[in-house]
């Protein structure tokens, strides 16, 4: 089981953390797998900084192929894990 560390926009990950959203649409350019962790990185892509919050998330279902659904995207299902706030990182271009 892997890791994915991610830049997640503002107006995703707020309602990830808040257990309102329980689903991700992402390019499918990781490999990713039910069972993997994902570290959800809030970045600001108008400043193009990160806040300093993250988010760890479980994928617990995928779908790859569906109508609708272009080939190189995907639907992961997520179970938020826990939330953090990392001040050391935040406002620093990655």
């Amino acid at each position: 089981m892997g890791t994915h560390v991610l830049k997640t926009w503002p107006e995703f990950y707020q309602p990830i953390v808040c257990g309102e959203k329980t689903t991700e649409l992402r390019k499918n350019d990781r490999n990713f797998k039910v069972g993997d962790e994902l570290r959800l990185r809030e970045f600001d892509p108008k400043t193009k900084r990160y806040s300093g919050h993250e988010a760890s998330a479980r994928i617990i279902g995928i779908i790859l192929k569906s109508p609708g659904l272009t080939p190189d995207y995907c639907a992961i299902s997520i179970k938020l894990i826990r939330t953090h706030f990392n001040g050391a990182r935040a406002g620093k271009k990655r």
